[in-house]
């Protein structure tokens, strides 16, 4: 007996020390893919100097005066809010779309599945198209609301009772969502010469990122993030059976509505200030459950940090793959995912087969 428990307590602090590596490790790639960035672009900015620069501003609060103000202006100002806002943005798709994989327990569901994207499209195209002018926060606020709202409109129409049926949920999502983009369809037909600055957005951008709306964000996917994270024990147990997980003493309407509301509003802050950005929900949780295994308490926490890392990436080419010209990123990311989302597909079709 004591050799079980000593098999099994050492089986637990080695799979719990590779845990902490892994998250480690994850977290360094972070670190150097924030370097990377600040170096990349049409004007290269040697390691050392981003070092220096960072280092001044961080001590003394002013930039480094060894440097000409347009380089620490580039660093400090422009690319520095753009990779923070595309890491908060990567980390709450990544983090929600493996909580929506856990609810649902499907690896193809992702953080658009129930319609907010076309709720956020469409609060932004309203924005665009208003007949007077707004402050610079009000597309932003705007997108936020739609998708609240098309969230709400989802719940109400699949609450059942005291239950929520996910088959029910989705198929409401996709009702909601086929009408809500009918409508932001209609009013692209009509928007006349906007409708170039409408699609941009749509596809997806980072472009406009700067320091206030980031600390926006912030908040809000801090506060998203870890309400997901303190579910995956919940997660994990909900993956045998919804009747299985009550008996286990699992809360699982209760569960569902947290995971839905959390993911919600992780994903409504990323779409409200840099539009919609396709399969990154989808690829890097699948992605880290390939290499990481399917445990939440390690699936979640991988999938924030790889999220942020990826869609980093993925915005330093969208804006140096064709310079001076900037590329929506989520024709970067669809790029990247659309195989991998087609990969998963023929991997699920075997499985049914």
């Amino acid at each position: 007996m004591d050799n079980v428990l000593e098999t099994i307590s050492a089986t637990y602090f080695r799979r719990l020390r590779a845990n902490w590596i892994s998250l480690g490790g994850a977290g360094l790639f972070l670190l150097v893919t924030i370097v990377l960035a600040c170096g990349a672009g049409s004007a290269a900015i040697p390691f050392p100097d981003i070092f220096q620069i960072l280092l001044t501003r961080l001590m003394t609060g002013a930039a480094p005066a060894a440097f000409p103000p347009t380089l620490s202006t580039i660093v400090l100002d422009i690319r520095l809010p753009r990779i923070f806002m595309a890491g908060l943005a990567g980390a709450a798709l990544a983090i929600s779309g493996a909580a929506y994989q856990g609810m649902f327990r499907n690896p193809l569901a992702d953080p658009y599945l129930i319609g907010i994207s076309q709720g956020a499209a469409l609060g932004a195209v309203i924005g665009f198209l208003l007949p007077f002018s707004m402050p610079a926060a009000a597309i932003p606020a705007l997108a936020f609301a739609g998708a609240l709202l098309s969230v709400l409109a989802v719940f109400l129409i699949s609450r059942t009772g005291k239950t929520l049926p996910l088959t029910t949920m989705i198929l409401g999502g996709v009702a909601v969502g086929a009408f809500l983009s009918a409508i932001t369809s209609y009013l692209l037909i009509i928007s006349g010469d906007r409708v170039h600055g409408i699609i941009f957005w749509l596809l997806g951008t980072i472009s406009v990122a700067d320091w206030r709306g980031v600390y926006i964000m912030l908040p809000y996917i801090l506060i998203g993030s870890a309400i997901l994270l303190l579910l995956a024990r919940p997660l994990n147990i909900m993956q045998l059976d919804e009747d299985q997980a009550s008996q286990l003493g699992i809360n699982v309407e209760g569960t569902k509505l947290v995971v839905l509301g959390a993911a919600t509003l992780c994903t409504a802050a990323s779409v409200c200030f840099c539009g919609v950005i396709g399969f990154v929900g989808i690829i890097v949780p699948h992605a880290v459950r390939l290499l990481f295994g399917p445990d939440y308490r390690q699936l979640l926490p991988m999938s924030l940090l790889t999220g942020a890392s990826f869609l980093i990436l993925a915005d330093t080419a969208a804006r140096t793959i064709l310079p001076p010209t900037e590329v929506p990123i989520g024709v970067i990311t669809a790029f990247i995912g659309a195989p991998f989302f087609l990969y998963l597909l023929s991997q699920k079709k075997k499985a049914v087969f």
